[in-house]
């Protein structure tokens, strides 16, 4: 039987790491009633995910690298990565982080638990004179709920002979999860993939997502799905 090919994009914030990252750190240095605001808009839609991190990065009025990076040490990767990156590695799936977070925070957090080999793409994050000045260089006006298109990547780097695979749990995953054939999906995507009658597996760990793939990868007959084929097929045809 011929091998087959998985790709697999995962988020950052909640999934790859414990905690979404980028909210602990507006709550721990921006205003307080401007980031619950903020927040609750960008989850109701009433502002997109880029306008969110513009304004939450104007709700910190001082912060220094060195006080971010102190925080940061306190941030934890999910325990059970590692041994899924080696499985991925051992079946030569290639792996990309596909975060609405900044890159900032996420190389910072991945060299201090001694995470390298991957793909990353994230928005960008600068501090200049204790202020945080984020950039966004995979921006598309189309994606209104990541200001890194997500769904930009997975056309990117996939063909029509890949399963695509996602792995997420947040409000910016919404969008890219039509373009995928095996969605895993915990906390606010869960409940979007369940209102929106989208097929997906429910996970914990990734001890979870190395499991079903094993699964799936051993299927005589493995059915990519078809929303999300002719999503991107759709996506093909328009570069």
């Amino acid at each position: 039987m011929k091998r087959r090919e998985f790709k697999i994009f995962m988020d950052f914030d909640g999934t790859l790491s414990q905690k979404d990252v980028g909210e602990q750190i507006f709550n721990k240095f921006g205003d307080e009633k401007q980031v619950i605001k903020i927040i609750d808009d960008l989850l109701n839609d009433r502002i997109s995910s880029k306008q969110s991190w513009i304004d939450l990065c104007n709700s910190v009025s001082s912060v220094t690298e060195e006080e971010l990076n102190e925080f940061l040490e306190t941030m934890q990767i999910e325990t059970t990565f590692p041994s899924f990156q080696k499985y991925c590695k051992e079946h030569k799936f290639e792996i990309y982080v596909l975060s609405d977070g900044f890159d900032f925070y996420i190389d910072r957090i991945l060299k201090n638990h001694k995470i390298d080999g991957l793909v990353v793409y994230a928005n960008h994050l600068k501090i200049m004179e204790g202020k945080l000045i984020p950039s966004f260089p995979y921006y598309d006006e189309s994606s209104y709920s990541s200001a890194n298109c997500k769904s930009n990547h997975i056309i990117n780097h996939s063909s029509e002979d890949d399963f695509t695979v996602f792995i997420g749990d947040g409000n910016s995953d919404k969008d890219v999860v039509e373009y995928c054939d095996f969605i895993f999906a915990k906390d606010h995507l869960l409940k979007y993939c369940e209102k929106e009658r989208i097929t997906f597996f429910p996970f914990k760990n990734f001890d979870d997502v190395t499991k079903k793939i094993d699964e799936l990868k051993e299927k005589k007959r493995l059915k990519k799905r078809n929303r999300a084929v002719l999503k991107r097929k759709q996506a093909y045809m328009v570069e």
